[in-house]
This record gives C-alpha cells, structure tokens and sequence, in this order.
C-alpha cells in the first residue's frame, strides 16, 4: 500500500487493517474544494518555505481530497493572517493576532505557532518569528504578568476601560489565568530543546521568569488574600469573579489561584487543576533550564520543589472517587473539600493533559478521567445530530467546540476513535474550509468565529501527527515483516 493513501484506505489504522475508504467526499461538492481559501501569497502576513514544502508533500500524500483541502486551509492560518513581525531594537518581534479579535493572547500566541516548531531549523525566518515571539511575550509579562491579552502598541487604551482596576495602557484584557505565563514557559522551552540556542535567556527573559514564579506565589493565598481583583459590568457571570471581583473563598493548601480559566470564563472554584498541573509541568521545565545553563542552582531547586508542592497537592484534594468511574481528576476545586466535575474544551483541560505531556497517556486516573469527560456523565459533553464533544459554558450550553474534538482525537490511542473524531471535524465546518470556535450541535451553520486561528493551526497539528505516526507504524511494520522473512529464510537454509 502507498504512503500516500495512507489515511483515505486504511481509515487511519494501521497499514493494511481496513480497507474502507471513511472519506468519501460525500460533504462538499467536488468542484468547490479545489480551490484554495488561503490569501494569496502576496497577501500573507508571515511566508515560510518549510511550512509550504510541508502542505504540498501532505497534499501529495493525503488522498481524500477534502482532508487535503482543509489541511492547506487550516494548518497555515496562523501564518497567512495573524502575523506581525519587525525588528525593534536590534531584536525579532512577533506579534500575533488570535484571528477576528486584533490582540494577542499569551496562551493563543504559543499554541498558534506550536505545530511550525519542528519545521525552524529548516527555515531561518520561521526560527526568527518564534524567537521573536518569546521576546514579545516577556515584554508583555513585564508590564503586566496579571494580563492574559494585550495590544501591539503598549501605549494602547484597552477597549474593557470600564473594568476595575482599569488596564494599563498596552493591556488588552486583565483576566488572571494561571496558564497564560505556563504557555510563555511552554513556548520558550520548546524552541531551547529543538535549536540548543540560548540567547533567549536575556535579561529580560530571566526578569519575566522571577516575575512568573512570585506570581504564582502570591496565588497560592499562604500570605492571605490575593491583590487581584476583576469587576467587569454586565450581566453574564461568567464574565467576573463573585465578591466584588475575589472569588469565592479558598483554602491555602499549596495550589495556585487561576480566577479565569483558559476559555476566558471565570472559575467556581479558584483552585483549577488542569492550569496547576500545566504550573507544575511549566516550572520543572524552568528548573531544568536554570540547571542544564548554570544560571541560578538554587532558584532551580526552589522551582522544583514548588512543582513539587503542587503535584502533591493535586493528588490529595483533586483527585476524587467518582461514582461510575473511580479515581478522576476534578476540574476545579476550593480546599474545603468542594470540587467540580466537568471539562472545558480550551487548553489547558484535563482531556488535553496527555497533549501537554505525554506521561499522562499511562495514568490510570487519567485514563479514568478520560472515560467521564467523553461520558454523559460530562455536563459539558454534548451529543447532537451534527456531532459529539466537548463543550464550554462559553459559548452556551447547546455548542460544541472542535478544539475539543481535535484534543480528544490527539490523545486517543485508538485508531476508530481517532477515525470518528476526524469524521466529525470533516462534516461540520459549514463548507468553509476551516475551524470555528463552537458549532451548534445540531445545527453547524450556527457556529462561532469564522477566523479562529488557534483551532485552525490545531487541525493541522492533528494532520501532521496521524501523518507522522502512521509512516512510523508502516516503518515498523515492514522492519518487523523483513526481520521474519530473514528468520524464515535462515530456517529453510539449515
């Protein structure tokens, strides 16, 4: 069998084990998806020569024509709309649009660049951009590590000036989100590990870590209350903490206090553990760095053992007895005892805690978490006539996000399940070619966000990966299918 249909027939299973073609073009009309949605070249914010050799090998590979067509839309969005790159100061600066809202996310940042990292030592610019975009997001921490989204312009008046406190100029929206700082780590450690390059870690950059990690202690509450708070007028409770923008109480109980979660809502209970889990994989990564570079041993061992702390902590008070699945994670909990059971689609979630790090696909509490969150016992899992997944009390009770199929689909070690979540992602873009940020689940014409490039680039990260995984099974396959026939041919030549 060819490589090149791997996943129209074999349905993304292992080479030769189905034979039914899963895609058959029964979603669009032949005739319209020929056609690319990408910009035209001279139209694109940020052009890379890896990234484009890379759509145009899967392109060749991929034989259903619509998976084909939307992997080209989608994988290089961020890159084609979203980019703003200069030199300022001697220094590469990146700054990087989340899609129809004209500021950048610390968190939407990272992850709409993630799946062009493996591709920078292939393309000297695209190497660059990442760079440059770690600078931006340490200037963004200097001025305010409480902010999860700003303005490129510093000096910008943030359009949520009712909010109290008011934001600082260059602040587009104050919501304190554990993982907005995590996935600044998260980006910076991932460009160090795959270039060796380790002048990122200016002075600057070691300022934003310091800053990062008295953050997160001043969260932990050991001292009394936070100095945070956020108000915002309006009638959605989601939008603000309860008590005047506090939250409800907490515990101090060596968990960190995240008032918003990653879909921008706000928490019920402060203490929310898929953002802690990702503070405690984010901190190892900083001790190790401090460590490997000799920068500072001993704010290396005190970032370990908060880690540390946190991990213990997650096991004694998130880790809860469920009535039909065991042993789970909770989603948010308060040290008094109350916990949540849900999910939220965004990431950091608790189904995305396998994508964050890998060691989690052998826990056998997150295997049982797993079960819940894709389990009507999910009060944010959603079955439609449209599709199934995860949703977010963002968008309504009735939407399902394709962020949260994509993550299922990224974590699953099952080939049908993977088959299915794709199924799902190639039936409900309303024939746009692209991802949204919610779908009604029974309605995908009623969708969120037409320019979401987060979820756009996440498709294509799920692309490449079936891609990559599939080849190396086939590989293995035919190692395994030689090494017999050699032992065969030895047995027959005694």
């Amino acid at each position: 069998m060819k490589r090149r249909n791997f996943i129209l027939n074999t349905g993304l299973a292992f080479a030769g084990a189905y034979s039914a073609n899963i895609f058959g073009n029964e979603y669009l009309n032949m005739e319209d998806i020929l056609l690319s949605n990408r910009p035209i070249p001279k139209n694109r914010t940020f052009r890379s020569n890896a990234v484009d050799k890379l759509i145009d090998k899967l392109k060749k590979e991929i034989s259903d024509p619509q998976l084909a067509w939307m992997f080209e839309n989608c994988y290089p969005n961020t890159l084609d709309t979203t980019v703003d790159y200069e030199i300022i100061d001697k220094k590469s600066d990146t700054f990087i649009i989340t899609g129809d809202i004209n500021a950048m996310w610390l968190r939407d940042s990272t992850a709409q660049v993630w799946p062009y990292l493996p591709l920078i030592n292939k393309d000297e610019k695209l190497k660059e951009l990442v760079k440059g975009l770690i600078n931006r997001q340490v200037k963004c921490i200097l001025t305010d590590p409480y902010a999860n989204a700003f303005y490129k312009d510093l000096t910008k008046v943030s359009q949520y000036n009712g909010d109290i406190p008011n934001p600082i100029p260059g602040v587009h929206e104050r919501k304190w989100e554990i993982d907005s700082l995590c996935y600044a780590i998260r980006l910076a450690n991932e460009y160090y590990r795959l270039t060796n390059d380790n002048s990122i870690f200016d002075k600057e950059w070691k300022k934003s870590i310091e800053i990062i990690f008295k953050t997160f202690k001043v969260e932990q509450r050991k001292n009394g209350n936070s100095p945070y708070r956020f108000i915002r007028n309006g009638n959605q409770m989601i939008d603000a903490p309860v008590f005047n923008g506090t939250g409800r109480p907490l515990k101090p109980i060596g968990l960190v206090a995240s008032m918003f979660r990653p879909s921008d809502d706000a928490t019920l209970f402060g203490f929310l553990i898929p953002s802690n889990i990702f503070a405690m994989i984010s901190l190892r990564q900083v001790a190790s760095i401090y460590k490997n570079e000799g920068f500072d041993l001993n704010f290396s061992k005190e970032c370990e053992y908060f880690a540390d702390e946190i991990e213990n902590a997650v096991n004694k008070y998130a880790v809860q007895e469920h009535l039909n699945f065991g042993k789970i994670y909770a989603y948010e909990v308060d040290g008094f005892g109350n916990k949540l059971f849900m999910d939220d689609a965004n990431v950091p979630s608790l189904m995305s805690l396998a994508y964050l790090d890998k060691e989690f696909k052998n826990s056998p509490i997150y295997t049982n978490t797993r079960k819940f969150l894709i389990s009507e016992n999910n009060p944010y899992f959603l079955k439609g006539s449209e599709a199934e997944g995860q949703a977010s009390p963002h968008t309504g009770k009735d939407k399902i996000w394709p962020m949260g199929i994509i993550l299922r689909a990224m974590t699953s070690t099952n080939d049908e399940e993977i088959k299915k979540c794709l199924k799902m992602l190639l039936s409900t873009h309303n024939e746009t070619g692209f991802m949204h940020e919610a779908f009604h689940k029974d309605d995908q014409s009623n969708y969120n966000r037409s320019w979401f490039a987060w979820a756009n680039t996440l498709f294509g990260e799920l692309v490449i990966k079936i891609y990559n995984e599939k080849v190396l099974d086939n590989c293995l396959r035919l190692f395994l299918c030689f090494i017999i026939f050699l032992l065969c041919l030895a047995f027959l030549l005694r």
